[in-house]
């Protein structure tokens, strides 16, 4: 009887590593892309990172030198302007569907919301081309920033909503029983708690665009010099990329490795803040 007690649990104790084995080994294969991209760019990129890269203009096919310092600026401006647009748009809309949007209305809006979400970002590019460029006659960073923008709106709303689903209802009961206008309790007491969560669905929605490279194409184009004007094309680190990895020069093909691995980098620093934010919504 002993024996067989002894058998059966050193089955067990072999079942268990294996399936412990078996786990690790698909956690480790789901990692190992990840780790090849980064050291590949790593590699490939970091040897032409510098000052200059920051700070100059890109130069003439033969020249030597020159960076990607109009397209970092132009990426914050456009990142910018899309934040202008998404960021009230999707908080507000997650606001009234956590609060109201219990009806057919609630649902047309998440629906809309989730289809948006999935629709191909080179299609709202193209959408933004025909509303906005064709019109004005010109590619520009408005047009740019409109297209990150409608990106960025599903995510916002359905982060906005779940978060702020997540606060007790007896908290928004105890401020209308105090005499607050219903809009100042969810302005100044739902929102200032869920926003911790609400901050991370916006670092996730801006690691998002900041790698988008279609919709930019039909919109915001590229320019190899400075531009500041919300009205003319506008260079960014996605189609600079781009138009760099296509060409034949060597010199060309090392900045764009360097261009992306800055990319990587930003995005990847980006997700750590979310981590962090999600942390503190967790267990704070």
């Amino acid at each position: 009887m002993e024996n067989g007690r002894q058998k059966q649990y050193f089955l067990r104790k072999i079942k268990n590593r294996i399936f412990l084995l078996a786990v690790f080994s698909c956690a480790l294969i789901a990692v190992l892309p990840l780790l090849f991209v980064l050291g590949h760019v790593l590699v490939k990129g970091l040897g032409a990172i510098n000052l200059d890269f920051f700070l100059h203009l890109p130069t003439p096919v033969g020249e030597a030198g020159g960076g990607m310092g109009n397209a970092i600026i132009g990426t914050l401006i456009l990142i910018m302007l899309a934040c202008s647009i998404g960021l009230p748009i999707g908080i507000l809309g997650g606001i009234w569907l956590a609060q109201f949007g219990e009806g057919k209305r609630g649902f047309l809006i998440r629906y809309s919301a989730d289809v948006l979400a999935g629709i191909p970002t080179i299609v709202i590019g193209m959408f933004a081309y025909a509303l906005i460029v064709i019109r004005m006659g010109r590619f520009s960073a408005l047009a740019g920033g409109f297209a990150l923008g409608l990106i960025m709106i599903p995510t916002i709303v359905r982060t906005t909503e779940e978060m702020i689903k997540m606060v007790p209802r007896s908290l928004y009961e105890a401020g209308l029983a105090l005499g607050i206008p219903g809009w100042k309790v969810t302005l100044r007491v739902i929102f200032r708690t869920a926003w911790s969560g609400i901050f991370t669905g916006i670092m996730l929605a801006v690691a998002r665009i900041a790698g988008e490279t279609a919709p930019l194409i039909f919109t915001a184009f590229n320019t190899p010099y400075w531009s500041f004007q919300l009205d003319q094309p506008m260079a960014s680190m996605t189609v600079t990329i781009y138009n760099y990895a296509i060409s034949p020069f060597d010199d060309w093909h090392a900045k764009a490795w360097a261009g992306s691995l800055v990319l990587i980098f930003a995005v990847l620093g980006i997700t750590l803040l979310v981590r962090k934010f999600s942390k503190q919504v967790q267990y704070g």
